[in-house]
């Protein structure tokens, strides 16, 4: 699911982006979460990847 190109969207009570995720039924709460899980899952995979000398 395509929600929308920009990199920087906005997170305000007018914004689009998180009232589009609402549209698709993902609430706002569910949505930071599902973000900060991605993030974090991300992390430990660019760590996974490092090597040290």
């Amino acid at each position: 699911v395509i929600n929308e190109i920009n990199t920087l969207p906005g997170f305000t009570n007018i914004s689009m982006y998180p009232k589009l995720w609402q549209a698709s039924g993902l609430g706002y709460t569910d949505l930071i979460t599902r973000l900060i899980e991605l993030a974090l899952e991300r992390h430990a995979a660019d760590n996974a990847l490092k090597t040290t000398m």
